[in-house]
């Protein structure tokens, strides 16, 4: 639907909490009826086998329940638990969705996913090809050297220290030519 290689638009925090809005409310105010659609958008998100046969389980339980008020009279007090059960079923639902839509979207952002939609490299031909995600690249700086008084010379930067392992060469390559000399004969480097 979107082309290869190209992402949906992200949602924006106004979205997800209007979708979390109508979907909770749904299963309440549908008394029941509709409560499967929180709990199918739950097993969508988490994608667990107990979140699909929940919601699959969900459909019966409030048909049953709803034939159960429609085929006894009124004054039964079955038809009360009927109710009963499928007003709390709703508000179950509504909550359980709540809290897992808000656990998963917790840990997508501090797991470090990306965001939904990153920015896209456009290249000559065929189709912009996603970039990775943002990580930052910022490396320490030295610190700015201080401004002299006017009139005043500053001293000449400290020079850096060589690294220890370069001294340790030169020192072995010193030691090495001390022994060659010694060792080549007794001669000296004019060649007598």
């Amino acid at each position: 639907m979107y082309g290869h290689g190209a992402a949906p638009p992200a949602r924006d925090s106004g979205t997800v909490i209007t979708l979390r809005v109508v979907l909770a409310a749904v299963g309440f105010l549908s008394c029941g009826l509709l409560a499967c659609a929180p709990l199918f958008r739950v097993a969508f998100l988490r994608g667990r086998l107990v979140d699909w046969v929940l919601a699959w389980a969900s459909l019966p339980l409030s048909i049953a329940c709803f034939a159960v008020v429609g085929s006894l009279p009124e004054s039964d007090p079955r038809t009360d638990v009927a109710m009963s059960l499928v007003l709390l079923f709703g508000l179950f639902s509504s909550v359980y969705f709540l809290v897992m839509d808000i656990r998963v979207h917790q840990q997508r952002r501090f797991a470090g996913f990306p965001p939904p939609q990153g920015p896209t490299v456009h290249t000559g031909y065929g189709y912009p090809q996603p970039t990775p995600p943002y990580t930052s690249t910022l490396q320490p700086q030295p610190p700015a050297p201080p401004v002299p008084a006017p009139g005043v010379v500053p001293p000449p930067p400290p020079q850096r220290p060589a690294p220890a392992r370069i001294d340790q060469v030169r020192a072995e390559l010193d030691e090495l030519s001390d022994y060659l000399r010694k060792h080549d004969g007794g001669t000296t480097e004019s060649g007598r």
